[in-house]
C-alpha cells in the first residue's frame, strides 16, 4: 500500500504495473490472508502499528474487489482498469491536441513496435494496454530469470521510454502544469 501509494502520486505507470503484480501476488498466496501477512506484510517496515494495520486492510480490501468483481484467477479489478481509462483519456488528448510534439514523436516511434505486438496478442486491446501487458510480461520474465532476447529487451526499452514521457504528462496533465486546449 505504501509503496502503491508513492507510486500513484511519482509514476502512475508504475503504479499500474505494480498493482498488476499485487494481484497476481494475492492470486499466488491463494488469497490467504495468514500467508499474506507473513510473506509481504511483515516484510515492510512501519512507521507505527497503525500504518501496518493500514496495509493489511488494503490487503484485505484488494481481495474483496478481486472476489466481487470476479477476477480470482485472471483479470484486473476495476480500480486499475480506470487508471489505464484515465492514461488513455491523457494520451488521445495529448495526441489531438499536438502541444507535446516531443511525446508524440516517442509514439509514432514505437507505433510499429506496438503494431507487432498486437499481431502477437489480442487484437482487441488498446495501444497502452499493449504497452502495459509487453511490459509486465517482461517484467515476470525477469522474475522467473528467464531469458530475454536482444530484440525484445530493444523493443521493451523503447516502450518504457514512452511510458515514461505518458506518465510524467499524464502527472503533468491531472496537476494542471499541461494544458492541452
Amino acid at each position: 500500500m505504501l509503496t502503491a501509494s508513492r507510486l500513484k502520486k511519482t509514476n502512475i505507470c508504475e503504479y499500474l504495473l505494480y498493482m498488476w503484480q499485487v494481484e497476481d501476488m494475492i492470486r499466488a498466496l491463494k488469497f490467504d490472508m495468514d500467508t499474506i501477512e507473513k510473506v509481504l506484510v511483515n516484510q515492510g517496515s512501519y512507521k507505527d502499528a497503525a500504518e501496518r494495520q493500514q496495509v493489511l486492510e488494503w490487503y484485505e480490501s484488494l481481495i474483496d474487489m478481486m472476489r466481487s468483481e470476479h477476477v480470482a484467477d485472471k483479470g484486473h479489478i476495476q480500480l486499475n482498469k480506470n487508471v489505464l481509462i484515465d492514461l488513455e483519456e491523457v494520451h488521445l488528448r495529448i495526441l489531438k491536441s499536438g502541444l507535446v510534439p516531443a511525446y508524440t514523436a516517442k509514439f509514432f516511434h514505437v507505433l510499429p513496435l506496438i503494431g507487432q505486438l498486437r499481431r502477437k496478442s489480442d487484437a482487441g486491446l488498446s495501444d497502452l494496454e499493449l504497452c502495459f501487458n509487453f511490459q509486465y510480461g517482461i517484467l515476470l520474465l525477469k522474475l522467473q530469470k528467464k531469458e530475454i532476447s536482444a530484440g525484445t529487451l530493444q523493443t521493451q526499452e523503447e516502450i518504457a521510454k514512452f511510458m515514461v514521457l505518458l506518465a510524467g504528462n499524464y502527472h503533468a496533465y491531472t496537476n494542471g502544469e499541461l494544458d492541452l486546449e
